[in-house]
């Protein structure tokens, strides 16, 4: 493993007395956060601000008529959530593209929640320790080329284009041999894996549409293998229990490669314990070889000590919010560690200031994202029970709103009761509503659920995004100026990338 040299940071010396100036600041002001606050202003500068990497349209009419039609052609596919479970399309299409997944190493991630923030701390640490990278990630936030990504940012609309004209006469060729053609993911994951090799990268991270075993990505053989925390999503698909599905994430797992388990249910663990011993897998656990030490709410963030398989990490500061965000850092950074080897083939710790450089860099679109003050919006794409009760969580611990009114439009397909009981503690009042996606619940039906949560005094139903949007922040502003009102945009990946869109973000 080489190690990216320390002569781009800056002098200790020179960060020492600012951070001796900072502290004298704020202990002003509140002495109690002085220190942590100053930290984590100091490890910011050092890493520079983190990037929400959400492409607009392109600027050039010909490009973005170009890329139109691209999306319209990927639209005449099965949608993700139309599955015919089996590999045997992707394994065609990989054959006949040369099996281009097969020229860099990966790290694939599985399980319910965190999976893209976790992709996108385990790119950064990547990247900065000067390895090329390619991410596949879904779903997107506002722009389908953002689900590929090269050297830490999404392709462009051009080489989107470019891609999708590359793989498509042997998409074609595919379908025609196959009983039903390629799917709109596999089109995609196909695109992905041939802009990888075309790049070409030094490693992959590739996270999972569904499942595991049959995800059209599970055509890779990563040497290591990420589980996020599973729990109950897409039950009528991936079973009813988290140990049926644990056992479909447990296709990802593959002979003698490492998985990295975050904090599971037991019976989860179980079945991925048991698919390692039969695939000879080493397992490394979340609390037991590394985790969290301490965690300390910050400014745009927080501060962390890490325990790694290489040893300690400290002061560590994140520009993402809530507890599921440090977990995500420990399981992250374990990955990272053991594609270097580390507590395999040695135990030397990653570089200390390379990480801390990395993880003050990190930025996920869409998660507990705050897109406008006055009063405060905050996007968070939770949209399933248990993303719903770490949103609820984080957003009282980082943020001191005393009323805050939520704004939820949810996929009919989801455990909406179980979401808005999540919420019902946190909010003062509910805006329903529904986002433009044919999976969208409808408003009047997801309001029937809202008031036997909520109570009809607390709910408000306003069908159109625009509308939601509006009337959330006048009830925020109700309290005036400076009563710490706020808006929280939840229920769906959609719902919050068409707010995003209409709050001037992309």
């Amino acid at each position: 493993m080489s190690e990216r040299p320390d002569s781009a940071g800056p002098d200790p010396d020179d960060t020492f007395d600012e951070f001796a100036e900072l502290v004298e600041e704020e202990t002003r002001r509140d002495p109690d956060l002085a220190v942590i606050e100053a930290g984590s202003r100091t490890l910011r500068t050092q890493g520079g601000p983190p990037q929400a990497d959400v492409p607009a349209r392109p600027a050039d009419p010909e490009v973005d008529k170009a890329l139109r039609e691209v999306e319209a052609e990927l639209a005449t596919r099965w949608g993700e959530t139309k599955l015919e479970p089996s590999v045997d399309r992707i394994a065609a299409l990989m054959d006949v593209l040369g099996e281009p997944q097969r020229s860099y190493p990966s790290i694939h991630i599985t399980g319910t929640n965190g999976k893209t923030s976790t992709a996108r701390m385990i790119e950064a640490l990547l990247g900065a320790f000067d390895l090329r990278t390619g991410r596949y990630t879904s779903p997107h936030v506002q722009s389908v080329t953002e689900r590929i990504s090269l050297d830490g940012a999404p392709v462009s609309a051009e080489r989107f284009i470019e891609t999708y004209q590359d793989v498509k006469p042997y998409v074609e060729m595919v379908d025609a041999a196959q009983e039903y053609r390629l799917s709109f993911f596999e089109v995609l994951t196909g695109m992905a894996y041939a802009a990888f090799a075309d790049a070409p990268v030094d490693v992959a991270v590739v996270e999972v549409g569904m499942g595991g075993t049959w995800d059209a990505t599970n055509v890779i053989d990563a040497g290591v293998a990420v589980v996020t925390p599973i729990d109950l999503d897409h039950t009528d698909r991936l079973g009813t229990t988290p140990a049926e599905i644990a056992t479909e994430k447990a296709g990802i797992v593959k002979q003698d490669a490492t998985v990295i388990m975050a904090q599971q249910p037991v019976d989860a663990a179980q079945v991925l314990l048991k698919k390692a011993v039969e695939v000879g897998a080493t397992v490394v656990r979340e609390g037991l070889e590394f985790g969290v030490l301490d965690r300390q709410v910050a400014v745009g963030g927080q501060l962390m000590t890490l325990r790694g398989l290489g040893g300690e990490y400290t002061e560590v500061y994140l520009p993402l919010h809530g507890a599921h965000q440090a977990h995500n850092a420990a399981v992250a950074l374990a990955a990272v560690e053991a594609f270097f080897g580390v507590g395999s083939r040695h135990a030397r710790p990653l570089d200390i200031d390379t990480v801390r450089k990395a993880f003050a860099s990190v930025a996920s679109p869409g998660r507990m994202e705050v897109v406008r003050r006055s009063p405060t919006v905050v996007l968070d794409a939770a949209h399933n029970p248990a993303g719903a009760r770490a949103a609820a969580d984080t957003i009282g611990e980082a943020f001191q709103f005393s009323n805050l009114i939520g704004v939820v439009g949810a996929s009919a397909d989801k455990n909406v009761r179980e979401l808005l009981e999540a919420f019902e503690p946190v909010f003062a009042e509910v805006v329903v509503t529904q986002n433009s996606s044919h999976r969208a619940m409808d408003a009047d039906a997801l309001a029937a659920i809202a008031v036997e949560v909520f109570g009809e005094e607390r709910v408000q139903v306003e069908p159109r995004l625009p509308d939601a949007l509006e009337a959330a922040i006048t009830l925020a502003e109700e309290e005036g100026e400076f009563a710490g009102g706020g808006v929280l945009v939840t229920g769906s990946v959609i719902t919050v990338g068409e707010a995003r869109l209409l709050l001037g973000k992309g």
